[in-house]
Formats: structure tokens, sequence, C-alpha cells
């Protein structure tokens, strides 16, 4: 795939999860790189809520996707 449909993919998407999610900061989000449990972990931290539910957020906002 090329790079700038990659960068303009993420920027997307980077919309998409600060939206859904307004307590990451910028850099939560650029530290992401696909990485779903930093994610997972990061919602945690910044919500306050268990892993379980941080899971299941994430996973309903990868659905939203497709």
């Amino acid at each position: 795939m090329n790079q700038d449909i990659i960068k303009g993919k993420w920027s997307q998407l980077s919309g998409k999860l600060k939206e859904k999610w307004g307590k990451l900061t910028d850099d939560d989000v650029n530290q992401l790189d696909g990485h779903r449990e930093y994610l997972v972990g990061k919602l945690q931290e910044r919500y306050g809520i268990a892993k379980d539910k941080a899971d299941m957020q994430v996973e309903e906002f990868e659905r939203s996707l497709h």
C-alpha cells in the first residue's frame, strides 16, 4: 500500500480515536502505532476503567470501522 494512503488513513483513524476518547492526548494516539494493547492500557489509565471494559470498548470501536 502506498505510504501516502497509509498516512491519509491514519489521519482519519486518529481523528476517530480522539473523537471517541477525548481524554487521549496527541502523544497517546501517535504512540499507538497499531498496537491494540497499548490503546487498551491508555484507556485504563485515562478513564480509570478495568481492562475488560477497556478491551470491550476497543472491540466495539474496531467493529464500527468495518
